[in-house]
C-alpha cells in the first residue's frame, strides 16, 4: 500500500509534466532529501515490476513521470502525433560536443567541428537538448551552452557520468578522436525526443 510522501510525490509528478528537483520536493514536502530519494526508487520499482503505462525517471538531481517507452507507438498513433525525421549528422556531432565537453560556447564547438555550427546550436536549442547556462567574461560576452534533462531522457540515462567513455582529445584531432564516441551517444537514438531535428545539413554549409 503506497504511504502518505509515495502519493504526494505521485501526485506531483504526474501535476507537473516535467522533471522536479529532489531538493524542491524535500521543501515542499517537509520530508529529508535522502527519503524522497527513497521514495523515487520504491516507486521506479513499482512501476516497473508491475509494468503500468508510466515510468518514473532519475535524471541527475531531477526527477519525472512519463510514459513507457514501449507504448511510444501507440501513444503516437493515438494522438496522431507524426515521428519527426532523424537529426542530421551536424546536429548530431554538435550535441555530442556540448555533451561531453560543457559547458561550451557555439566557437568552441566549431573549433571541434571545423565548421560553422550556430544552425545546428540553435536547432538544438530549439527542442529542448540544450541550452544556454551563462555567459562568459570575455568581449561580446559569448554564451555557453549544456545539455538539458530533455537529452538525459532521450538517452535513456540519468546521469552524464553514464555517457560512453571518450577518448582523449588533444591539438587538431578532436573531431576524429571523437567520432566514435559519437556514434555511441546517437546509436540508442530510438526515441521520438531525439529523433525530433533536421533532415539535411543547415544551409550555409555546415557539415
Amino acid at each position: 500500500m503506497m504511504d502518505k510522501v509515495s502519493s504526494a510525490v505521485e501526485a506531483v509528478l504526474f501535476a507537473a509534466g516535467e522533471s522536479v528537483p529532489l531538493k524542491r520536493l524535500s521543501l515542499v514536502l517537509g520530508v529529508e532529501e535522502e527519503e524522497i530519494s527513497r521514495t523515487v526508487d520504491a516507486l521506479h520499482e513499482l512501476y516497473e515490476s508491475e509494468g503500468r503505462g508510466m515510468r518514473i525517471l532519475r535524471l541527475d538531481d531531477k526527477v519525472q513521470m512519463c510514459s513507457a517507452p514501449e507504448h511510444a507507438g501507440l501513444i503516437s498513433a493515438c494522438l496522431e502525433q507524426r515521428k519527426p525525421p532523424m537529426l542530421s549528422q551536424a546536429a548530431l556531432e554538435t550535441l555530442a560536443v556540448v555533451a561531453y565537453f560543457q559547458p561550451v560556447t557555439r566557437a568552441y564547438v566549431e573549433q571541434v567541428r571545423g565548421v560553422d555550427s550556430s544552425y545546428s546550436v540553435g536547432m538544438l536549442t530549439e527542442r529542448g537538448l540544450i541550452e544556454e547556462c551563462g555567459r562568459l567574461e570575455a568581449p561580446g560576452r559569448p554564451a555557453v551552452f549544456r545539455t538539458t534533462d530533455v537529452f538525459l531522457r532521450t538517452m535513456g540515462i540519468s546521469r552524464l557520468s553514464e555517457l560512453p567513455v571518450l577518448p582523449e582529445v588533444s591539438g587538431g584531432e578532436g573531431l576524429e578522436k571523437i567520432q566514435s564516441a559519437i556514434d555511441k551517444l546517437t546509436k540508442p537514438q530510438e526515441t521520438d525526443e531525439i529523433s525530433g531535428g533536421e533532415t539535411a545539413d543547415a544551409p550555409g554549409g555546415e557539415g
